[in-house]
Order: structure tokens, then sequence, then C-alpha cells
């Protein structure tokens, strides 16, 4: 056995070696109470202030399944094109950690409610990859150790740790691939375009905010390799608790280099946990992985089985919203774009806002336009979300609108929208603040157009001349003359009006 942490390039790993994933994907349901009891699941209260004896697991309390949260759990499931049971049930999964108060985990084992589905994902370059699902199961979150005194904020080296309970009880729903093969040299990019199209799915179902950065996702990455031409799997590793897109893609491509390593030195890899390191992108060890047989699996005797209706699923499954693939397809045919420029908007994520401002009143290349440069720059700037910068979709429409008006050019727009993000009112206050309107009176325009030639009699000669392209020095001054507020194609019309040149 080796410890080695060195690494073979991803290239000679790729000669030797096919990748072998399996992806486990926690969700965090965004029920408004418990799986199992009535305490609240809203965030930012006191440590340990919404917990009841059945979530703190205290003798007698019995629980009671949320039902939202099987609901959440069958939607989840019809999305993935899973079969749903029509007879299931919980059962215990037992281990001992200080964050678990039962000492055992509620969740379902060889009985999940939804299995043998599918995920169609969409890698950069447009092509489909189908990544099988094993099942989605419902289960609970466990409570929230915070480890004090060390260096890491992990448990090596503290000096004590304080439990919150409040998370412990809160809604999951586990999603977990079959392996996934054939993937080859894409297989980390693969994992991140699995992930990604996961969570807008689970966005476009309502069923949670599937927030990465908040922990209402997260992602354990199995990774194994195995010599070109053998069936049999190698052994695996297990990097938990992944919280980003890039994050997953890192941890794949690392994982990969470092078993091709092992096995290359003639190692043996080690069933166990890891730990990614967003800083080095690296992993290190965890723990020893646990078999299914460790945790003592066994029916859960205080709850009834679930046993959801056909009519139930089937309204359900009438119910399901346009899903993101199908939607993004569409979008694309209607705007007229590429599947490069839908990529960009993806990664950018910036699609939702572009839908909402074309709802709002906006045309599709005026809303993709400044999502997707004015305000994805102001976003990077300030290492703020898209999303969550002090503008709406009716605010950037009111923008469009008025450019189209011919109240505002591009130049103006640009400063108003900057004016919004800074706080001072909607558009049309910041226009009437900063005075920011078009100069549209064609006799402050003439005036200006006349001291522009007369200043510049060189230029206005080689415009008479045929040279139709100096006009634009003119036009400039006329800009210069009037702080940006002149409709620039019209001053250009009257350049030439004046010079007797036709454009």
């Amino acid at each position: 056995m080796t410890t080695t942490t060195d690494l073979v390039s991803y290239e000679d790993a790729l000669a030797s070696y096919d990748p072998v994933m399996g992806l486990e994907v926690h969700v965090e349901l965004g029920t408004k109470t418990k799986m199992f009891c009535g305490c609240s699941t809203e965030l930012g209260a006191a440590a340990n202030a919404q917990t009841c004896p059945v979530c703190l697991g205290l003798p007698g309390a019995l629980p009671v399944v949320n039902a939202i949260g099987v609901e959440s759990a069958i939607k989840i499931g019809l999305a993935l094109n899973c079969e749903i049971a029509e007879w299931c049930r919980f059962a215990r999964k037992n281990y001992f950690y200080p964050d678990m108060p039962k000492n055992f985990q509620t969740s379902q084992y060889d009985e999940p409610i939804a299995f043998d589905g599918y995920l169609d994902v969409q890698l950069e370059d447009g092509e489909t990859f189908r990544v099988e699902i094993e099942r989605a199961h419902m289960e609970e979150d466990t409570g929230k150790s915070t480890h004090v005194g060390g260096a890491t904020g992990r448990i090596h080296g503290a000096s004590h740790s304080l439990l919150d309970y409040n998370r412990a009880g809160i809604p999951l729903i586990e999603i977990v691939t079959k392996p996934i093969t054939g993937a080859g040299e894409r297989a980390p990019e693969v994992a991140r375009a699995y992930v990604r199209e996961l969570r807008e799915l689970i966005r476009a179902l309502g069923v949670s905010e599937a927030r990465m950065e908040m922990g209402q996702m997260r992602c354990d990455v199995n990774l194994s390799l195995r010599p070109h031409g053998r069936e049999k799997f190698g052994t695996r590793s297990e990097t938990k608790n992944v919280n980003s897109l890039r994050s997953v893609e890192r941890a794949a491509r690392f994982e990969i280099q470092r078993h091709a390593a092992v096995l290359n030195d003639g190692g043996t890899i080690i069933q166990e946990t890891r730990h990614f390191h967003e800083d080095t992108g690296s992993t290190t060890s965890g723990r020893v992985k646990e078999e299914a047989e460790d945790y003592r699996y066994f029916p859960e005797p205080d709850l009834v089985p679930v046993a959801p209706s056909r009519e139930w699923v089937e309204k359900l499954r009438a119910e399901l919203p346009e899903l993101p693939l199908v939607r993004r397809s569409r979008l694309r045919e209607e705007w007229g774009i590429s599947g490069t420029d839908m990529q960009a908007i993806l990664n950018a994520g910036a699609l939702d806002s572009i839908v909402a401002t074309i709802d709002a009143g906006a045309d599709a290349a005026s809303a993709r336009k400044w999502w997707m440069g004015e305000l994805a720059r102001a976003a990077n700037e300030s290492g703020t979300a898209l999303d969550e910068l002090a503008i709406t979709p009716a605010q950037v429409a009111r923008v469009t609108e008025l450019v189209n008006a011919g109240d505002l050019n591009d130049k103006l727009a640009r400063q108003v929208i900057e004016g919004v993000l800074a706080g001072e009112g909607t558009p049309d206050e910041v226009v009437d603040r900063r005075g920011l309107k078009v100069v549209s009176d064609e006799g402050a325009l003439t005036t200006a157009v006349e001291e522009a030639i007369a200043g510049n009699p060189a230029i206005a000669d080689k415009i008479r001349g045929g040279k139709v392209a100096a006009a634009g020095a003119l036009v400039g001054a006329v800009m210069k003359a009037t702080r940006g507020q002149a409709d620039a194609a019209r001053v250009k019309e009257l350049i030439l009006q004046k010079l007797g040149v036709e454009g």
C-alpha cells in the first residue's frame, strides 16, 4: 500500500485507465418544517432554537412524515424519468456521530421512493450525455458541528466542538447515479454538467433553491479507475460534500490523476472518504469507508410505509413544469442563437434574468445584450451573482424601452444602469436626476452640427470631396459638445445634409 500524493498527468492517466464515476447529490428541500416533526427550517435562528423531542431523538418521541417532502421526492423522481414506487418505507441507518442526535439517520435503503431513471445533460460543445439514475430516496439531514480552536476548522487540532441541531431533521433527497462509464477524458466535464443540469431541474420544480454555496445541494464524487479492456471496476474513493460546480469537476480530475499515480506505483487504492480543498484543488484522506452492512440497516418501526396512489403520481406528472433542457432548446430556437451562445448565458447565470426581462417587454436581443454585457461586467467587478445585482429585469426592460424610443443611446443607457445599480432610483428617476435624455431638439442639434463644421474646415472639405467616412470625426465633435446625449445617426444625417453630400 502506498500513501503517495504525487500525481501523473491527466493525459497519462487516461492513456492507461478508464474512469468510472458515481455521483451522489443531496438536495435540501425547501419545506417550511422538518421531515419528521413540525420544527421550522428557516435559516438564521439561534443555535438549537429550532428543535423538539422528535428531532433531538428523545425517548418516546414519535416521528410523522412530511407530506410535502414526499410530494417533492415524487416530483424529482418523475423529472428524472424514474419509476415511482407503489410502496416504500423508511429505514434506520445506524452510526455514531456527535451531530446525529438519535445515533441513526432515518433514510431509505433497499426500498426507495424513486428508481431506474436518467438525466440527459449537455456538454460545452452541445453533445448530449445520458446519466442513468439508480435511485432518489428520502432522508433527513444531520446537525452541524463547529470545531473551535484549530487552524483549519476541522476536528483535528480543535480544542472543542459546538453542536447545533437546527439542521437535524431537515428533509433531504439523495439522488444516486448508476456507474457512469464511457465518458473517458470528459468524465470531469460530465460530472460538472450533470450537477449543473440537476440543479437547474431542482430549481425548475420549485422544491429547493439548490444553492450549493449555502449547502442546499452537495455532491459526493465517487471515482475509480480500471485498466483499458477490463470489465471489473476498480476500488473507489468518495470525495464528500463538494459544494460548487467547478469543484465537482476539479475533484474528479484530481482523483483520476491521484488514482493513476497510486496504481502506476504498484499501490492499492483504499476505499475511503476524502475531503476536497478549494484552495489547492486537491483531496485528502478522511476515513475508511463503511460498507452498507456496517450501517446495520433495518426498517424504521416508528413510521408507516409510504404508498403513493397512482392517481396522485399521475396528477403530479401532469403538473411538471417545462424541464430545463427542453426549455433551453425552445429558447435557442426562438432567439436564433447558437449552442455556444446559450452555454455562455448558462455559465453567466443569466438565463432566468434574460427571460424575465423579455417577459417585462424587452426584445430578446436587447435583453441578452444588457445582461451579458454591462450587467455581467458589473457583477464580475463587484463579485456579485448576476441575479443578486440591485436591478430588476423590469428595470432593464425599461432601459431598453427608452433606447428604442430614442430617449437614450447606448452610452446614456449604460449611465442609467450604473445609476440604478448605485441605488439612485428607477431608470426614469436616474434619467431625470442626471439629465441623461438624448438631445432630440432639431434646432439644438443643427447648431451643434454647424459649430462642428465651422471648427473643422479641413475635415468638412474631405467630406465634400467624397470621403464620407471622415464624417465620424465631426459626429464625435458633436457628441462631445452634447455630452454624448445626441443621436449619433441623426447627427451624421445632418452633417451630410449641411455639406450637400449623400450618405
